[in-house]
């Protein structure tokens, strides 16, 4: 094999890893869904939605945040 297909193989740790992730991601959809139809008799009062809805607007701002200042100071060399 050249070498160049030989450093763009993946490893088995590598392949384990992406399958465990896929099986999490598999469940997590499975329990979210499982979840999501067992609380089908729930009422959601429209301030409970606004309150989600700003939940995951502040979780996402946060987050992108955090990436924002993770760039920053890689670009300014504030890492070591």
């Amino acid at each position: 094999m050249p070498q160049d297909e030989q450093e763009n193989r993946l490893s088995a740790f590598g392949l384990a890893a992406i399958l465990i992730l896929v099986g999490l991601l598999i469940w997590a959809g499975w329990y979210g869904l499982r979840s999501w139809n067992a609380m089908s008799g729930v009422k959601i009062s429209v301030l409970g939605w606004v309150f989600m809805g700003l939940g995951a607007v502040v979780t996402f701002l946060v987050g992108a945040g955090l990436m924002a200042l993770v760039f920053y100071s890689s670009r300014h060399d504030i890492d070591h």
